[in-house]
């Protein structure tokens, strides 16, 4: 029987690249589990074999899909932003790029894969614990940098902050909540670091 709607299939090079850019689409837009492998394809405008070709099982995909978003997501280090001060910098993870469409507000995409794949031992879950730890230890690193006593606090504090602010910001569907987070981090950064010098304030 042929469909009344055929969907239109690109040829080519840069098929895993669409794959991903669908994946990421659709992951933010509707989760995970409400994404099948069907949609997918007709997303990214390729045969369901081209698909399994480059991802043969889902779970490979949503590894791609965590891997990719890693270097833009974590904290940069000082080194890689000279012209900010470490205070500056730990204060920056607050600073959140909204998307330009109307589209609902999703948080962290590792805290969302981590309530969707509830299981500890699934690779996916694995993936957002060990993004969630890496989170962590580069506040730590850029606090130690800016002269916190006691820079691993700080960063745990830094990084429960985030979540929290992600989570409910999901929750309510709002951006707001990074803001009023920013200025609460503004509070801790500044009292882990009364005792240093202004230079370091930043």
């Amino acid at each position: 029987m042929t469909e009344s709607h055929p969907v239109r299939r690109r040829r080519g090079r840069g098929a895993r690249e669409r794959i991903l850019k669908a994946a990421t689409e659709l992951f933010t837009a509707q989760g995970i589990n409400a994404t099948g492998m069907d949609q997918l394809s007709t997303v990214a405008e390729v045969s369901k074999r081209t698909l399994y070709t480059h991802f043969p099982s889902k779970d490979g995909l949503v590894g791609a899909y965590l891997q990719s978003l890693v270097d833009d997501l974590l904290p940069v280090p000082p080194s890689s932003a000279p012209t900010r001060s470490p205070r500056e910098q730990l204060l920056a993870v607050f600073d959140w790029e909204l998307p330009k469409t109307a589209a609902p507000f999703r948080g962290c995409p590792f805290l969302n894969v981590s309530v969707e794949v509830p299981d500890p031992g699934h690779s996916a879950h694995q993936l957002a614990a060990a993004y969630k730890r890496e989170f962590a230890r580069r506040l730590t690193d850029i606090a130690r940098q800016a002269g916190a006593a006691d820079p691993e606090t700080l960063g745990e504090q830094l990084a429960l902050l985030f979540d929290g602010a992600a989570a409910r910001g999901t929750a309510l569907n709002s951006s707001d909540t990074g803001a009023c987070a920013r200025s609460i981090a503004e509070s801790l950064v500044d009292a882990a670091l009364a005792d240093v010098g202004p230079a370091s304030l930043g």
